[in-house]
């Protein structure tokens, strides 16, 4: 049957464009849905800062008007301009196991991208490195996570035959919480705090976050490390006050790290939290009229048993100095306290041995893996 496509064009076509996920996994147990009121500000221009340096559409594909995929349109001018590139990206890609539907889908970004002067097409990426990207390659049958994209084994076949070649992958892995802090972290801790007058930094209150600035500090340190990373681009200082004023008072201050130097200067963050994986799906990814109380029994009632590791950061002249072991002296004991059993990583670039190198005195699982497609257009 003939296949359209169809921009999104008003508020009807993208609550359709972002709910269209959530009906086509709702009945599997390992996909997580994205939470719909969030989602709503990343696609639109006024909420999202993101749009300060990307340009963006989005299509639907119909057939006889019924929805039968998704894509998004995206150009990172920030990240073009910094690697010398000019691609397109595509994110936010759902589809039937039909291969006309995914092919009008890439095309209808590769033909938008050529218009404006792309020469090449890469993803699933989002707008920057902060949203999910990366197709699911390996790990079908493993619960998703609320930052990272849950797809059909099918997806990446159809990538495939439609001539996309890898481009960068990335590894996910299972850390198992320790009954007692492993010995090298102990003293590698030990020697990396005398040797370079390091001392572990507790938050207390969100009021702290916001009265001493240490929140625009965090994400200055964050850009500041991932700047070599596969596709980044720095956040800006819209987008970090919209993760300091919206996301940081969400988090369980326990479950944050920051190491600091003699003069007080943050050189090491580590932020995890309990994973909201199967509470998004009790809550169907929205928070209203109900789902706001599985977010709440989750966050400070009743734990599950996996946290997330939302991501790590140090400061570039101190990477592979043992900096990462006072994170994790510190965190262990707080995790087996709260009663996790082992943490999900975000998504590693295969290539980053330094990141890798860190969890080597734990017992880990690598569990996931998923790509970065790319072809000339």
């Amino acid at each position: 049957m003939t296949i359209t496509i169809q921009k999104v064009t008003g508020k009807t076509e993208l609550k359709q464009f972002i709910r269209f996920n959530y009906e086509m996994y709702k009945k599997n147990k390992y996909s997580v849905p994205d939470l719909y009121e969030d989602m709503v500000k990343t696609f639109s221009p006024e909420k999202n800062p993101a749009f300060e340096f990307c340009e963006a559409d989005y299509f639907l594909a119909y057939q006889n008007e019924k929805i039968v995929g998704r894509i998004a349109a995206i150009i990172n001018r920030r990240a073009n301009e910094k690697w010398g590139i000019q691609t397109v990206r595509f994110g936010w890609i759902d589809f039937i196991d039909d291969e006309e539907v995914s092919r009008k889908l890439i095309e209808a970004v590769i033909n938008w991208g050529k218009e404006r002067g792309m020469k090449t097409i890469e993803g699933p990426l989002g707008f920057t490195d902060m949203d999910a990207e990366g197709m699911l390659i390996e790990g079908f049958d493993q619960l998703s996570t609320m930052a990272t994209i849950y797809n059909y084994p099918y997806y990446p076949q159809h990538m495939e035959k439609l001539g996309m070649k890898k481009a960068m992958d990335w590894i996910e892995l299972k850390l198992f919480v320790p009954d007692i802090i492993p010995d090298k972290y102990t003293r590698i801790s030990t020697i990396v705090k005398e040797k370079y007058h390091l001392h572990i930094r507790k938050l207390k209150s969100i009021r702290e976050i916001r009265q001493t600035g240490i929140g625009y500090k965090i994400f200055d340190l964050i850009n500041e490390a991932y700047s070599p990373l596969f596709g980044y681009s720095e956040m800006t200082k819209g987008q970090i006050d919209q993760y300091v004023n919206e996301y940081l008072p969400i988090l369980d201050l326990n479950m944050v790290t920051l190491v600091e130097n003699e003069e007080n200067a943050l050189i090491g963050v580590g932020i995890s939290m309990a994973s909201l994986s199967t509470t998004l799906q009790k809550a169907k990814g929205k928070l209203f009229p109900f789902g706001w109380f599985y977010f709440l029994k989750t966050l400070y009632l009743k734990r599950p048993p996996i946290l997330d590791l939302l991501l790590i950061a140090v400061k570039p002249e101190y990477q592979n100095k043992g900096v990462n072991a006072l994170l994790f002296t510190d965190l262990i004991p707080i995790y087996k306290k709260y009663g996790f059993k082992w943490g999900e990583t975000n998504p590693e670039l295969e290539i980053n041995d330094k990141v890798q190198a860190q969890w080597q005195y734990l017992k880990t699982e690598q569990h996931k893996r998923r790509r970065c497609f790319t072809k000339e257009i």
